[in-house]
């Protein structure tokens, strides 16, 4: 495309490139921005070089006009989005990217892989931990996923509130604590159960958490206290009726005296499974594979597309596809949440080349990203892990429920006509 548009000289025309996704995966009542910051740290290093351009060259993907212009390729439009750690619906413009027709249309694939991805986990580890309320999730599937993703989901999860992770790379790259537990690898290295436990707490201290579930769990637990006294920092489960197990446990360590050891369970658990462990004595979640593959919608589904252009005046003016199922919404947008005086939204408005009038309860949802090429936002998962705080205690308590249902917010678009009819009538 950049080949061509550079041969009708129409690259270097101004448009306005936008991310969204048309619906949300089904029954989700919302969704949660996620590797913004991934993003933008990827742009600010996006060029070609000579490795990349002598591919280009060698493949006879493009030509020499084109290899010229990728050579000196960098972004220096404005990009404007929601925060990261935002709470959006369909149609709410993630993106908005404002640049020459060359520049923003490169970016297509960059912004999709990492955003599609990084949102999908943020949504499930959003509903486990708004399901699992004041009790921890750790992040556990760096081995269900690419180990590039293993990172990009540790850091996706704790934005929407996951407490920990066990991947190490994350944790020194994002800054994100690190939790771990020992495998049933472990217990059977050595030639008795009680051997092993002994060395892990030797080695660890008695804080650690001890698998119990390799043998007989009853006989594990009793050796357990044995071995680390009511000091015993936890016990993990990871098989078998995770509830009834829970209950025998707690029973059991309150009757050893441990009455302060804590109950880790990890095997598959999803947002469902741990509501249903909800009224289990279970102190934390590990969660693995779920997490990572977005709790079955692996994908956000968002779209990259072109919603404006200049004209042959040099006006913007708004451009949308129309085919059928897959129409969009032409226009540069922006974006209010509206919200009731108590400060719950009950509204996403959007407007379509004009901001949609503040009634005094609303919130500005874009911020500028980018400005002139340069990065102008913090990128740290830290600070989108406060603002989804924010951003999730807004939504109607229907919001978090785990029913099918349609969004928590309903999406209005408002233009210069619309806006009219309303004041009129």
């Amino acid at each position: 495309m950049v080949q061509a548009a550079l041969a009708s000289g129409r690259a270097d025309r101004r448009c306005v490139f936008e991310a969204f996704a048309r619906r949300l995966p089904e029954g989700r009542r919302y969704g949660v921005v996620a590797g913004t910051g991934r993003f933008l740290e990827a742009l600010a290093d996006f060029t070609f070089g000579e490795e990349e351009l002598a591919f280009l060259r060698e493949a006879g993907v493009v030509n020499e006009q084109t290899l010229d212009y990728l050579a000196g390729y960098r972004f220096s439009g404005d990009i404007w989005g929601y925060a990261e750690g935002e709470c959006y619906f369909p149609g709410s413009p993630l993106l908005i990217v404002e640049s020459t027709f060359a520049e923003g249309v490169i970016l297509e694939t960059l912004a999709l892989s990492i955003l599609n991805y990084d949102c999908a986990v943020a949504a499930a580890a959003s509903r486990m931990t708004a399901t699992a309320g004041d009790r921890p999730c750790i992040e556990m599937g760096s081995r269900r996923t690419h180990e590039g993703a293993a990172v990009a989901a540790a850091r996706a999860a704790y934005i929407a509130g996951f407490g920990s992770t066990s991947n190490l790379e994350a944790g020194r790259t994002h800054g994100i604590p690190t939790l771990g537990t020992a495998a049933h690898s472990f217990t059977l290295l050595h030639d008795s159960e009680r051997e092993a436990f002994a060395s892990q707490l030797e080695s660890l201290g008695l804080d650690t958490t001890l698998l119990v579930d390799t043998y007989d769990v009853t006989t594990a637990v009793e050796l357990a206290v044995e071995l680390a006294g009511p000091e015993l920092g936890g016990v993990r489960l990871d098989s078998g009726d995770l509830v009834s197990q829970a209950h025998e446990v707690r029973q059991q360590l309150d009757a050893l005296g441990a009455t302060d050891t804590r109950i880790v369970v990890t095997s598959d658990l999803d947002e469902f499974a741990i509501a249903a462990l909800q009224a289990a004595p279970v102190d934390a979640y590990g969660v693995g594979t779920r997490v990572v593959t977005g709790s079955g919608a692996p994908a956000a589904g968002l779209v990259y597309k072109l919603v404006a252009r200049e004209d042959a005046d040099g006006v913007l003016v708004g451009v949308a596809k129309e085919s059928q199922g897959k129409a969009s919404v032409g226009g540069r947008k922006h974006a209010l949440r509206r919200r009731n005086i108590t400060g719950v939204a009950h509204e996403e408005r959007i407007g379509i080349g004009i901001a949609p009038v503040d009634d005094g309860d609303d919130r500005d949802l874009l911020v500028q990203l980018v400005r002139g090429g340069e990065v102008v936002v913090p990128t740290d998962a830290h600070t989108a892990r406060e603002h989804h705080v924010r951003s999730l205690a807004e939504l109607p308590t229907k919001g978090l429920r785990l029913s099918h249902g349609d969004p928590a917010l309903r999406t209005v678009f408002e233009d210069e006509q619309s806006r009219t009819e309303v004041e009129e009538d």
